[in-house]
């Protein structure tokens, strides 16, 4: 295997780190002033608007899509190093067209998806004119576990009515999200228990469907983002709105959800380089003692330690990308659940350190570090809580010795036994 990035994605690196130099940096005071100072916080923050044209005219726009004729065609290896980049400011990947949960719903509408969906749907999202909101995770059941969910979406004639409850569900709270692809059960009954789930495109306004409240993370509330609860009452859309077929909702959950891990750890890992730099700039400007904290025993073994778990938190997801592009989603589950667990760790550690190396100043606003620390711990539970990763992981490895095992028993019990 070889990581060595090709020449368009050095190419897109280059630009792309100059565009964050030149645009996005220095605008994330200006960000924080807009969006504090706002009348409505909940409407979008006028840089990224601003900014969103300047990408799309400098060829950094919708960099995400793979397999696609609508997209570059990148793989998730080749995109990799660049959701590491944006990962460095978290409102830089809207600027770009490249930001959850919309990637994840493009990709969704793009493999899953009528033509019809994709013309209304999909191509106004990678236009960038609107929004969307993926609702799974519920909060009557536990959710790690896809086949628990509640939510009914039952055939009407012509039609599908939806009833149930959802929440955290992601970007429901910005005025410019238009759609919402649902997952529920339309055969609860059904035997086999992972072809009970589908998913349907409904959109805003429909009758029945209601914002209850946008819930917070640690304090933060992410608008004009935001992540909901959602109700669903007698919600009726069109058939045509189902996305594969009844029973393929788990099917395009597993499909959606590892790429999505990709950008979510390469992102985690953006953010945690940014804040050793901030880190190692704090440990050499700060005084404490008589001497700079660089020269402290405990900041030195600190940063040696966040090098080494960030390179190796990179090196495992681009190698977990570069198993799902040469042999699939399915049969890379075991990479893309190893990254899911060893990047949101790395980051929360990382990020913690610069915490400390920041004091008092770590914690407030006047430093990111607080925000990415909340965007790091949550990772560990978003796409599924590290224990089940975990728990997936060690039944696959176990597996491959119950297998030998299993081979081992039959050739004995095979073999011809000794005359006596």
């Amino acid at each position: 295997m070889d990581f060595a990035y090709t020449p368009k994605v050095e190419q897109l690196r280059e630009k792309l780190t100059a565009f964050m130099e030149e645009h996005i940096l220095p605008n994330e005071a200006t960000y924080i002033h807009q969006h504090e100072t706002a009348p409505d916080r909940w409407q979008p923050v006028p840089i990224v608007e601003q900014l969103k044209p300047v990408a799309r005219e400098a060829g950094l726009w919708n960099l995400f899509l793979p397999h696609s004729d609508r997209g570059p065609g990148m793989t998730n290896l080749e995109y990799a190093p660049l959701a590491e980049i944006m990962g460095r400011v978290p409102w830089s990947s809207e600027v770009f067209n490249c930001s959850a949960p919309d990637t994840g719903n493009m990709e969704t509408i793009d493999r899953y998806g009528t033509e019809a969906q994709k013309r209304q749907w999909l191509d106004p999202l990678l236009a960038g004119e609107i929004r969307s909101c993926f609702a799974m995770t519920e909060p009557d059941v536990a959710s790690s576990d896809a086949t628990n969910i509640q939510t009914r979406i039952e055939r009407d004639g012509d039609h599908y009515v939806i009833n149930g409850r959802k929440w955290w569900s992601s970007g429901a709270g910005d005025p410019r999200c238009a759609i919402f692809i649902v997952m529920g059960k339309t055969a609860p009954d059904g035997e086999d228990k992972y072809r009970q789930q589908s998913m349907i495109l409904v959109p805003r306004g429909t009758p029945g469907l209601t914002i209850k409240r946008m819930l917070p993370v640690f304090g933060f509330d992410d608008a004009p983002h935001g992540h909901a609860e959602l109700l669903f009452e007698n919600v009726r859309v069109p058939a045509e709105n189902i996305l594969l077929g009844e029973g393929r909702g788990f099917e395009i959950a597993q499909g959606r959800l590892g790429p999505g891990r990709i950008h979510h750890c390469m992102r985690a890992i953006g953010l945690a380089e940014r804040s050793l730099e901030m880190m190692c700039r704090r440990a050499l400007v700060r005084k404490p003692f008589g001497k700079p904290l660089a020269d402290q025993g405990v900041t030195i073994e600190r940063i040696a330690q966040s090098r080494i778990l960030i390179d190796q938190a990179r090196l495992l997801t681009l190698h977990a990308a570069w198993r799902m592009d040469t042999v699939g989603n399915k049969v890379a589950k075991a990479e893309i659940a190893e990254i899911k667990v060893a990047a949101p760790a790395m980051a929360c550690q990382v990020v913690d350190w610069a915490i400390q190396m920041h004091g008092a100043a770590g914690v407030t606003e006047d430093f990111p570090l607080a925000y990415f620390y909340k965007i790091a711990r949550t990772l560990r539970i978003v796409d599924g809580p590290d224990e089940v990763h975990r728990h997936q992981l060690g039944r696959l490895e176990l597996a491959k010795y119950k297998a030998r095992r299993n081979e081992a028993e039959g050739a004995a019990a095979a073999a011809p036994r000794p005359a006596h």
